[in-house]
């Protein structure tokens, strides 16, 4: 991850990952076939992680606004975590054409986030003609702009910062769908 946040997916060699992880590069061919794969694992097992957290949230008996919340807070405080990390999936991961062969694994996210506010429309949170759909997508994606932003330097990005787009996000998503 620290190679490819540092030099880039297409500059980065399968020796300069070896080295950084402090294993014979022939050892690192052992686990992994190529760079590709190395990228690749490093992407599903994130997105595991975020889709546990997303099945966790959505499991919650909170309103829908602290769901948001929650989800916001992880998906945003992710990047003062693990900013190599995020930097790489948004730089070489999400960007790229082959983006389309991960949609199985992007969609439990997708799913998820939807439940939340599928939920939230029969409690009576969200207005009944909501396009559930959409919401999830302006969601995320109000989400992952702010993230790519912080990425390319585009914002600052400390916890302060967090919290601001956090609350920014559920304040306008929650306004949107208000019933």
């Amino acid at each position: 991850m620290r190679v490819f946040a540092r030099k880039g997916f297409r500059a980065a060699r399968v020796g300069d990952i070896a080295e950084e992880a402090g294993v014979a590069h022939g050892l690192l061919y052992h686990y992994f076939r190529s760079k590709d794969e190395v990228l690749e694992t490093i992407f599903r097992e994130t997105w595991q992680l975020l889709q546990t957290d997303v099945e966790r949230i959505a499991a919650a008996e909170v309103p829908l606004r602290e769901q948001l919340r929650r989800f916001a807070r992880i998906f945003l405080g992710s990047w003062l975590m693990t900013p190599d990390l995020i930097g790489v999936l948004v730089r070489e991961v999400a960007r790229t054409p082959a983006v389309g062969e991960r949609v199985d694994e992007i969609r439990g996210v997708f799913l998820g986030l939807g439940r939340m506010i599928e939920a939230g429309k029969e409690r009576g949170e969200v207005r009944a003609d909501c396009d559930v759909g959409f919401a999830t997508f302006a969601v995320y994606g109000a989400l992952e702009e702010i993230l790519t932003g912080w990425v390319l330097g585009q914002l600052p990005a400390d916890e302060e910062d967090v919290e601001r787009a956090v609350a920014a996000v559920v304040d306008v998503t929650t306004a949107g769908l208000a019933a």
